[in-house]
């Protein structure tokens, strides 16, 4: 890395951060304005530094500079021209050139992709040291430690400059009392009604950002009780310190208005709502009328004032709250159907005139999708048209219409050898009500306009053609779907999914699954002509908004339940005989908990834990429809496996001639036990690395005779869970992330006891083990 390095300059190597006790290591770190290379340990090789580098090979900003400034050139010269003349071949041309300067532009500032991939090395300045340690001193006296002091050692070896900062905390400063001055004695009883939510608290250490937090709690409080004139600049804080006994008393001076006089409580008199025209070609016909206390102006005669309203929740008489205020802006969002959302306030005296001003979605959207998805390990093109007409009934309706076709990688099960092609196809068409359609009105359009009530009545079509089957069915959904205000808890129902399923099997399919029917098997079911109903009901609670940020703690549960066939418990068994459909009966559950633990800002610790049930009884003869049985395997679970292909239980499958075993055939299971671990850490760029452990495996409730072992039982299970361990290489463009996992067995339980820990298989001469123990997942998106 110091390679051609001059002699008045050092590489800055390694800091290290001495004396932390009591404050926060990661922010502090933070502050450290210059950081070394990501480097391999060991190895001492930058990778980012190598590609940098290896981008400066062909760089050159004096050529690019040049061809800059001819392209200026061209780009005046064609505006002139088009100025004067303007045809369609020189737009296309001054566009091209315009574009042309964009990437141009970034390749003289941040270099080539390579250079922009990779990182230049971080030569030592003092200056950024010096400016470092004011800003950690800054942060310390900030955060109670006023007495603190901060040092740096710098010793240079063979151009390698080892940083350390020194720092000295000494006592923080505690808080040892909070008192509130104001002369505005209804403000003063507000305050200390919600004194136990403060974040000033005696005891506490001194923080400068508990006061920032304080003052806009305090704010938020107030704007919520009707001053709606009230602002956080009125919220002053005097900090008294008590040098010896290391303490501060806070005090929190809440000023009265210009005036002089109390802040002014302000309630609702009126509210009224304009639907502007979506664009000056529409004309506006004026319609006026009054709704519920509410008066609404549209252009034109074509939206529900009874659901608008269920979305307002301000009301004529009430004390202004801010909450409501966003609450309804939010809700009148989630109807999908204005783009544009803004509610001012007009004063007189300590009234407010309400003005909602609302102008309508485009009608109609389109959107088109071209990618490629990744299952078994095969990347597949696929292409989704999306058509939505929203307000379809004038009732704030939305009419979707999607339509997806592609190729998936698929390994086969009739012939060795290989992974195949499926073609799948799919449409559905659905409406969308802002409401529950139930058939007896019990205000419930008032009471869940909060909860973004919605009920979507589906058709659908879907078309799947494998090696081993071409299955196709016919779809209906009626759900029901809702969230809490926060999203932190969303709920749906499925009162009905009914579902009409055909089969054509490949013969020597038919003939392998005849094969087990033989055997005491009877997954040959699955595959009848069939109709499958169900009803079930979904909860995903999300802590502190999982999936969104991945800067904080976060969690996601998602609980689902669903009873297949419940209505045939009506029926006389009698009634289901001789016929041409199999149907079925099942209960099924499934629990999946998520959570991310970021260690610093550099590093995270994610988790998974996935346990699944489906039993099923009666009419089913003991098989349950293919799609509802548990799988493990495969990029986003027990990723040593092929996906699919794991157990169940001890299972052991056939050998193959070269003595690995045949994972040609999926195996499908009732119960379904999954725990996943992994550690993620920025490398360099856009590249993140990952080590994994995945546990896990799936078994059936009952013993069957064509697949030894396969059913649960307590005494053994634990000896039957699979782990798997490896590596992984992801590339994260933030709305992108392509992930490369290798995956390696290290306890396969189809194998004899005794024999099942395998990963001291890995040798030097085998560094990925025997045959058949690794195995690679291309994905996209991160696992969980």
């Amino acid at each position: 890395m110091t390679r051609k390095l001059p002699e008045s300059q050092s590489i800055l190597y390694d800091i290290e951060i001495t004396g932390v006790k009591n404050t926060d290591l990661d922010a502090i770190k933070n502050l450290v304005q210059q950081k070394p290379n990501t480097r391999i340990p060991v190895f001492n090789f930058s990778p980012g530094v190598f590609l940098y580098q290896f981008g400066q090979l062909s760089y050159d900003k004096e050529k690019l500079l040049a061809k800059k400034e001819s392209w200026e050139e061209e780009r005046k010269e064609l505006q002139a021209r088009m100025d004067q003349n303007d045809n369609r071949k020189l737009v296309r041309r001054y566009n091209e050139v315009v574009s042309n300067l964009a990437t141009l532009e970034k390749k003289i500032t941040y270099g080539n992709w390579f250079m922009r991939t990779g990182n230049p090395r971080v030569i030592y300045d003092s200056a950024v040291t010096a400016e470092s340690v004011r800003q950690i001193e800054f942060y310390l006296k900030n955060n109670g430690f006023f007495d603190a002091t901060t040092g740096v050692s710098v010793v240079k070896k063979k151009k390698k400059a080892f940083v350390t900062y020194q720092i000295e905390e000494k006592s923080p400063y505690v808080i040892d009392s909070v008192y509130v001055q104001t002369a505005d004695s209804t403000i003063l009883k507000e305050i200390t009604t919600h004194a136990e939510q403060s974040f000033l608290k005696s005891g506490n250490r001194y923080a400068q950002n508990d006061l920032s937090r304080e003052r806009q709690r305090v704010e938020d409080i107030l704007k919520d009780q009707g001053y709606y004139m009230f602002s956080k600049s009125y919220v002053e804080f005097n900090v008294f310190k008590d040098t010896i006994a290391k303490t501060v008393a806070i005090e929190k001076f809440i000023r009265l208005p210009a005036s002089g006089r109390s802040h002014p409580i302000y309630t609702i008199d009126s509210i009224s709502v304009t639907i502007s025209s979506p664009s000056d070609a529409i004309r506006d016909e004026e319609i006026n009328r009054s709704f519920e206390g509410v008066h609404y102006k549209m252009y034109r005669d074509r939206y529900a004032e009874r659901i608008i309203n269920s979305r307002i929740f301000l009301h004529k008489g009430d004390l202004y709250n801010r909450n409501d205020v966003i609450e309804t802006q939010r809700q009148l969002a989630n109807l999908d159907v204005f783009r544009i959302i803004n509610v001012s306030f007009d004063t007189l005296g300590n009234s407010l005139a309400t003005k909602i001003f609302t102008r309508p979605n485009q009608k109609f959207q389109i959107t088109n999708q071209l990618g490629a998805s990744v299952t078994e390990q095969l990347p597949g093109p696929f292409f989704s048209h999306s058509l939505r007409n929203r307000n379809l009934f004038r009732g704030l309706e939305i009419f979707e219409f999607n339509f997806r076709a592609g190729l998936e990688g698929v390994a086969s099960a009739t012939t060795e050898g290989g992974v195949y092609r499926s073609r799948e196809l799919s449409a559905s068409g659905s409406v969308i009500f802002p409401q529950f359609l139930i058939p007896f009105n019990f205000g419930t359009l008032e009471k869940f306009g909060r909860y973004n009530p919605r009920t979507r009545a589906l058709l659908g079509y879907s078309y799947v053609n494998r090696p081993e089957y071409i299955r196709d069915a016919l779809n209906t959904i009626l759900a029901y779907t809702w969230a809490t205000r926060n999203l932190r808890q969303q709920f749906s129902v499925n009162l009905l999914d009914a579902n009409l399923i055909r089969s054509s099997l490949d013969p020597l399919f038919q003939e392998r699954l005849e094969e087990l029917q033989s055997q005491g098997n009877n997954l040959i079911n699955s595959f009848l002509p069939s109709f499958v109903s169900s009803i079930s009901g979904q909860v995903i609670i999300n802590f502190n908004q999982y999936g969104l940020y991945q800067k904080n703690q976060a969690s996601l549960w998602r609980i689902f339940v669903e009873s297949g066939g419940t209505t045939l418990n009506l029926l006389n068994p009698s009634q289901t005989e001789n016929r041409s459909l199999n149907y079925f009966q099942f209960f099924k559950f499934q629990s999946d908990f998520r959570r991310y633990l970021p260690i610093n800002n550099r590093s995270t610790l994610a988790y998974r834990i996935n346990v699944g049930l489906a039993k099923p009884y009666g009419i089913s003869g003991g098989v349950l429809p293919y799609e509802k049985y548990f799988f493990a395997g495969g990029s986003t679970s027990i990723r040593a496996w092929q996906p699919r292909r794991l157990g169940p239980g001890s299972f052991t499958p056939d050998l193959r001639e070269d003595g690995t075993f045949d994972y040609r055939f999926e195996q499908p299971g009732e119960i379904l036990l999954e725990a996943m671990f992994e550690y993620r850490r920025k490398l360099f760029g856009y590249f993140d690395g990952a080590v994994f452990v995945d546990a896990g495996n799936t078994w059936n409730f009952e013993v069957d005779p064509s697949r030894e072992g396969t059913e649960f039982r307590v005494d053994r299970f634990y000896k039957e869970l699979a782990v798997g361990t490896g590596v992984g290489l992801r590339m994260d463009f933030e709305f992108l992330v392509l992930r490369l996992d290798m995956g390696i067995k290290a306890y396969d339980p189809a194998r004899p006891e005794g024999e099942r820990f395998i990963l001291d298989n890995i040798t030097l001469e085998k560094p990925l083990g025997e045959r058949g123990q690794q195995v690679f997942n291309i994905g996209i998106g991160y696992p969980f």
